[in-house]
């Protein structure tokens, strides 16, 4: 997916990233944990994304990789879906869907928006 993000979108999503690590801080570890397991698998950020949202994620989901990779990583999804402020979460994917999956992740990572400006094509 191609996404083209306006500095103001990606300062917004990083404020939004910045309050939920404030303010649910064990929740924004479960997605940083997700997010790095991400990125060690070589996975899409936007295979992460649908899985969060709960949409399709056929066209992101890896290929040519072990059936006990992916198990092992939905497991590791689990711990955080199933956390009680899941939804704080949904809700700032959701809100911040303009800015795309994949930056939404980077951004998670510390990556400064200026840097994540103009067109990309990160899955």
């Amino acid at each position: 997916m191609i996404t083209l993000s306006s500095i103001d979108e990606l300062k917004t999503t990083k404020e939004t990233l910045e309050k939920l690590k404030f303010e649910y801080p064990n929740l924004f570890e479960k997605l940083l944990y997700m997010v790095n397991l991400t990125r060690a698998f070589q996975f899409k950020y936007h295979f992460l994304g649908c899985l969060i949202m709960d949409e399709d994620p056929s066209q992101y989901t890896p290929k040519f990789v072990e059936d006990s990779v992916l198990k092992l990583y939905k497991k590791e999804l689990k711990n955080l879906l199933n956390d009680p402020n899941f939804q704080e979460l949904k809700r700032t994917f959701s809100e911040n869907k303009n800015t795309g999956y994949s930056k939404i992740s980077l951004l998670a990572l510390d990556m400064k928006p200026e840097s994540l400006l103009g067109s990309s094509s990160i899955k």
